[in-house]
Formats: C-alpha cells, sequence, structure tokens
C-alpha cells in the first residue's frame, strides 16, 4: 500500500482491509468498514434474481479478510492472486472508497483498449451520468 494511504487506513479501520474478484479480472480491496456496508446491501439483494446471486456470490464468495503489516505490505491469497492474473508488477489505483488491484500488463492493455474505445460517449451516457461534469 502506498504511503500516502497508509495514516488514513491505519485510522479508518487499523490497517484491516478486505480484498475480493471484480467481473474485470481485477481485484476489489475496500477498508474493513466500507467492505461491511457494501456487504450489507449485496445481503439485501432479491435472492431469486439470478443476476444479485450472482453477483452475491461472486464478491461475498471470494471476499478475504487482509491486515497490512507495519511496511503496509498484504498477503493476497493465491486464488485471488491466480484471479487477477498477478505476477511480477501490480497497479494499484484507487476508486474513491476502494482500490483496484491489477496486474500491470492487464492494466495497460486495459487503458489502450479503453481510450480506443473513445472513453465515453455523450450519446452511450446513463441517465445518473448525464449531470456529470469532469
Amino acid at each position: 500500500m502506498p504511503t500516502r494511504y497508509r495514516d488514513e487506513l491505519d485510522s479508518m479501520c487499523s490497517g484491516k482491509l478486505v480484498a475480493t474478484v471484480d467481473h474485470d479480472h481485477c481485484l476489489l480491496i475496500y477498508p474493513f468498514p466500507e467492505w461491511e456496508e457494501i456487504e450489507r446491501k449485496l445481503v439485501k439483494l432479491p435472492s431469486f434474481n439470478k443476476q444479485a446471486r450472482s453477483l452475491q456470490r461472486l464478491l461475498i464468495g471470494h471476499a478475504t479478510e487482509l491486515e497490512m503489516d507495519a511496511n503496509g505490505r498484504m498477503l493476497l491469497t493465491n486464488p485471488l492472486r491466480k484471479f487477477a492474473g498477478l505476477e511480477k508488477k501490480a497497479v494499484l489505483i484507487g476508486q474513491g472508497n476502494k482500490f483496484e488491484l491489477w496486474d500491470e500488463e492487464v492494466w495497460n492493455q486495459k487503458c489502450d483498449q479503453w481510450f480506443e474505445e473513445g472513453g465515453l460517449d455523450s450519446d452511450e451516457l446513463p441517465p445518473e451520468m448525464e449531470s456529470l461534469s469532469l
């Protein structure tokens, strides 16, 4: 974990984190209190909805508690490392209430793909994003 996040994570959650998988084949890393909120929302989803059950199985089923050591390192389980294809170099991306952990090569490929796709096409924006000003 980069130094600039360690103090905040230490005060927010005593270095306790939760890692889970994402459909883009990266890992999502949440401070423990943030994860608890996400988990509560996931558990409340309708159990007879196929997509909701799949999401619950994916996120809750792979959720793994982590703890940062004094040097800001986290020990990831082999299944999580394998899922995200983490080999040698990784990229940690801040995403507000969570982090994404990507294999560096996959991250670079995805960035190239996203830029080639032209980013956000204003004709395809969901209603929630139409008022967003960047």
